[in-house]
């Protein structure tokens, strides 16, 4: 994936590629293709969905990852949770959920 803003058309006012390397620096995530097109499907999202559940989110990253092994394979791609360290560098709100402290969990 050739990573330019024009291959993120649905992401939020102020985000940029350079805010997205940051904070996956900051967090020990090398980006790679994979990582753009998870931003890229996590945006997609946000932008049909008034109000996106976590449950939801998840079932669409499923399917959309599906020929790649979907939600385990994000997992392996992004262990701090592809749904709520997805959000973050998207520049998403993570979902209702996503991270559980309680139980150590995060989605």
């Amino acid at each position: 994936m050739n990573v330019s803003i024009d291959s993120f058309p649905n992401s939020p006012h102020g985000w940029t590629i350079e805010s997205a390397e940051d904070a996956a620096k900051e967090n020990d995530i090398t980006m790679s293709d994979d990582h753009w097109q998870l931003l890229a499907a996590l945006q997609e999202y946000y932008a049909k969905v008034e109000y996106p559940k976590l449950r939801q989110i998840k079932d669409a990253l499923e399917e959309k990852f599906h020929s790649q092994g979907g939600i385990k394979y994000l997992h392996r791609l992004i262990p701090s949770g592809p749904v709520a360290m997805g959000c973050k560098l998207a520049g998403l709100e993570v979902p209702v959920g996503a991270v559980d402290k309680s139980f150590g969990s995060v989605a």
